[in-house]
């Protein structure tokens, strides 16, 4: 069920999120009219109360922030924001408005996981991932396989384009093997991370 954001003593807190990195960006106000404002134009606008009025991020820089999604928190008093930023995003220059750098797109992986588990439950005629899901374990796994082996080949080269090119169509079929196996990454990662503290 998704939450609501209760306007009705006013502003609320916006925390805007990088929706490829996960690395908070910054931090505004919204009213109910600042947040339809973002969801028709796309871009993140906020309540300024400085300005006293609404103030699209960029406005100024052009340095927007495209919208990609929101969530209310439990008491729908603040509300999370997931976007795509243009540039830097603090005045002064800097990522983020902690002077932290936005740098990795870890979090794309979260993305691209539930667009292989979409593909998996709603199968479609024109989606590759549909259509290895419909073939079954033996052929994920084979496709894993040979990624694999295309991936060492590539290392043994210095095309630095073909060995990215494999090493994403690798970690693409590994994705889609996890799915199939219905097996969380984060189960993965926690043997790493068991390994790592042992």
């Amino acid at each position: 069920m998704t939450r609501e954001a209760d306007f009705s003593k006013g502003l609320i807190p916006a925390i805007v999120q990088d929706h490829l990195t996960g690395k908070v960006l910054m931090q505004g106000y919204m009213n109910a009219e600042a947040l339809q404002h973002t969801l028709e134009t796309g871009k993140v606008t906020f309540f300024s109360r400085s300005k006293n009025r609404l103030w699209t991020k960029g406005e100024t820089s052009e340095n927007y922030l495209t919208y990609v999604s929101h969530a209310a928190d439990c008491d729908g008093d603040s509300l999370l924001i997931q976007a795509h930023p243009a540039g830097p995003v603090c005045h002064t220059g800097a990522d983020t408005c902690w002077e932290e750098d936005n740098k990795g797109k870890v979090a794309f992986i979260r993305y691209l996981t539930e667009i292989i588990r979409d593909r998996k439950r709603n199968p479609s005629g024109e989606s590759y991932t549909a259509s290895l899901f419909a073939k079954g374990i033996n052929k994920v796994a084979q496709k894993v396989g040979e990624e694999a082996v295309e991936l060492v080949i590539e290392a043994k080269d210095d095309n630095k384009d073909l060995f990215l090119g494999e090493a994403a169509d690798l970690l693409f079929h590994y994705l889609v093997l996890l799915e199939a196996k219905e097996v969380e990454l984060d189960e993965v990662l926690d043997v790493l991370i068991k390994r790592h503290s042992s």
